[in-house]
């Protein structure tokens, strides 16, 4: 029997997981975006309209949202009476991936997506809960990758991945506007410091915001430094009317400045 896969929700990420699954993929339209419903329609996804619906005919559950939701969407997941895997693969901490798995009873699989050249979802938990949604992606664009550990393993790598790849773009922004100020911004390029990230950077900002904030709280709880996280989250804000944009380097950088002129 073809297995019966709900997706909450076809964003970006969410959509690329979805369309590599070997099943059936459900998701619901309630309140969600006419990108999202549009990205929906391209993957072949199922629209059953509802969380309840969802819960009902779905026999495992990937959650890809917006990381200040994912306790909300787990929650209504629960609520609803799931009983098969869900997959928490959200960018949040793994104090908050433990937290969810403790509090809605859910059998919870921790997930961490990374795309670069290829998208790897890393999964850690119980063992045949692995395996049960390594299976959904055998042959496909996704790799699942099992990692020792349980149930936050795979969100700390998300959280040292996402700190390393996205806060190394945001200094990078930070010092060219530096060198702008002082007329050095070609000297800097000639030193081997490439822009080119930063623009792309911009419109993605108002997502990667709550990332930020979620690997400063990573930090905080091992006792390490936490200010590079918070930074990264403010300059991220100062971007985030940035979405749906294809701003310039120039105009980014004059955002990142509070300072007149």
């Amino acid at each position: 029997m073809t297995p019966r896969i709900g997706l909450l929700f076809p964003g970006e990420m969410g959509a690329a997981v979805g369309a590599a699954v070997d099943g059936d993929v459900l998701w619901t339209s309630d309140g969600r975006s006419d990108e999202t419903t549009a990205r929906a329609r391209q993957g072949g996804f199922h629209d059953v309209g509802s969380i309840e619906r969802l819960v009902a005919e779905s026999d495992l559950i990937i959650s890809v949202c917006p990381p200040g939701i994912a306790e909300q969407v787990a929650t209504s997941v629960a609520t609803a009476g799931f009983e098969g895997v869900y997959v928490e693969a959200n960018a949040i901490s793994p104090d908050r991936t433990e937290r969810i798995a403790a509090e809605t009873g859910l059998r919870l699989v921790d997930g961490g997506i990374i795309s670069r050249t290829r998208v790897n979802l890393y999964l850690s938990g119980a063992h045949d809960d692995i395996e049960a949604v390594t299976r959904l992606f055998d042959g496909s664009d996704v790799d699942a990758i099992p990692l020792p550990g349980g149930v936050g393993a795979a969100s700390a790598l998300k959280m040292a991945f996402g700190g390393w790849n996205k806060i190394g773009v945001l200094l990078t922004a930070q010092a060219y506007a530096i060198a702008r100020a002082y007329g050095v911004a070609d000297a800097l390029a000639g030193e081997g410091v490439n822009a080119d990230p930063v623009p792309r950077a911009g419109p993605k900002a108002w997502r990667w915001q709550d990332e930020m904030e979620e690997i400063a709280r990573t930090c905080a709880a091992l006792g390490l430094p936490d200010g590079l996280a918070n930074g990264a989250a403010q300059a991220c804000e100062r971007w985030a009317h940035q979405r749906g944009r294809a701003p310039e380097l120039t105009e980014l950088l004059d955002d990142l400045s509070t300072r007149p002129g």
